[in-house]
């Protein structure tokens, strides 16, 4: 658990965030055999900073690039996630924005409820609004360089965050819904798919080795009996083969591309 300022005290079951803590993140760290992926579930009561990500090509040294995906878990009537900008703006643009606070009116704010999937390549500047409970799946780095954040006291990194951002909208390919098919993201660097139940042949072809299943409803167990998860946990597995389904609900597998 990764306390924040923008977290909660109070978490959605099965979760119970420490006295006094505003929990706003918990990690499942990845394990030796799966390094690069990381998966985290989000809780919000506040904006999260405006910021955006480098690429494997744009990250210098001593950085990683970090592309994400967000599925929408649970949201307040108006929650909402900044993604992009309302139309094309210059680096200039964005530099005036960000040092005096118009940066928000310029990015698109999108309404966000449960069942969204939004996936943000590397380059894409973004902010998470309160009232929002999220899964991100994203490339294992936490190279992040933040536009703005609200006069909270925390270091802005202007110079590479103007570097590294695209000054355009957001791609509308990039969102989709759980209610479009099972796959949700396809991409670069990780794949994510949604199954319900048990995961058909297609699927056991589409994950021939290391995986991790982190279940919504129901549990997962290995086939030998010694592991399990269910909401609220992570499994590691050397192949989809090694699961057992018997017990499942909805379960997000997830994988490196």
């Amino acid at each position: 658990m990764v306390a924040k300022v923008w977290g909660r005290d109070t978490l959605p079951a099965p979760f119970i965030a420490p006295p006094g803590e505003q929990i706003g993140e918990i990690w499942f760290e990845p394990p030796p055999e799966l390094p690069q992926v990381l998966v985290k579930y989000l809780f919000t009561s506040e904006k999260l900073s405006v910021q955006v990500h480098p690429s494997d090509a744009t990250a210098q040294a001593e950085e990683a690039g970090k592309e994400e995906c967000w599925l929408v878990l649970d949201a307040e009537p108006d929650a909402q996630l900044a993604i992009g900008f309302e139309r094309a703006v210059t680096s200039e643009e964005i530099a005036a924005a960000a040092r005096d606070g118009t940066i928000e009116s310029l990015l698109t704010w999108h309404a966000a409820r449960p069942g969204d999937l939004f996936y943000l390549p590397a380059g894409t500047v973004h902010a998470i609004g309160p009232g929002l409970a999220l899964v991100e799946v994203q490339q294992a780095s936490e190279t992040t360089f933040r536009l703005y954040d609200y006069g909270r006291p925390r270091e802005l990194h202007l110079d590479r965050a103007l570097a590294v951002a695209d000054g355009g909208p957001y791609a509308a390919q990039h969102r989709r819904s759980i209610a479009d098919g099972q796959v949700l993201v396809d991409g670069p660097h990780f794949r994510l798919d949604r199954v319900a139940g048990a995961p058909d042949a297609a699927t056991h072809v589409a994950y021939p080795g290391e995986l991790l299943a982190l279940p919504l409803a129901g549990e997962v167990a290995s086939r030998d009996g010694l592991a399990r998860a269910g909401a609220g946990e992570c499994l590691y597995a050397a192949s989809l083969d090694g699961l057992d389904f018997t017990s499942a609900g909805v379960t997000l597998l997830v994988r490196a591309a």
